[in-house]
């Protein structure tokens, strides 16, 4: 059924809503995990095209991402994790393009107003532009 996972995280506490849920489905289909979280501060989004050094906003989120995925392992989890940079929907879709993943589990916020209104959300731009099942599951408060 699904042999790879994967499960945008955002360097939050929200992030164990997606994750609680996915740890079951993981365990019962025996798939991979794959972690993602899209550095998107300046200089992130920059990075490339500038050389630049990764900033402490990256350099924490590769620690993040790490610490997660250590986690996961000590829980019995087949887990990989990508540190991408840019903005958040284009680079979960080019991974999930890019990557041979059957289902793309990931957290939503609820509506943010205005900017969703005008630049659509990462999970709304997300499963429009996947050929794969996005499971999408509104953060606890």
């Amino acid at each position: 059924m699904y042999k790879t996972i994967l499960v945008p995280v955002e360097n939050r506490e929200t992030d164990q809503t997606i994750l609680e849920h996915i740890r079951p489905l993981a365990r019962l289909t025996h798939a991979k995990l794959m972690l993602v979280h899209v550095a998107d501060g300046w200089a992130a989004r920059n990075y490339e095209e500038l050389k630049l050094q990764e900033s402490e906003e990256m350099k924490h989120d590769r620690e993040y991402l790490a610490n997660l995925e250590q986690e996961l392992q000590e829980e019995g989890f087949e887990v990989s994790s990508v540190l991408a940079m840019g903005e958040p929907s284009t680079e979960i879709i080019k991974l999930a393009r890019a990557e041979p993943v059957e289902l793309i589990a990931m957290s939503t916020h609820g509506h943010r107003f205005i900017s969703d209104l005008l630049y659509g959300s990462t999970a709304d731009k997300v499963r429009h532009q996947v050929d794969v099942p996005v499971l999408l599951l509104k953060v606890k408060n």
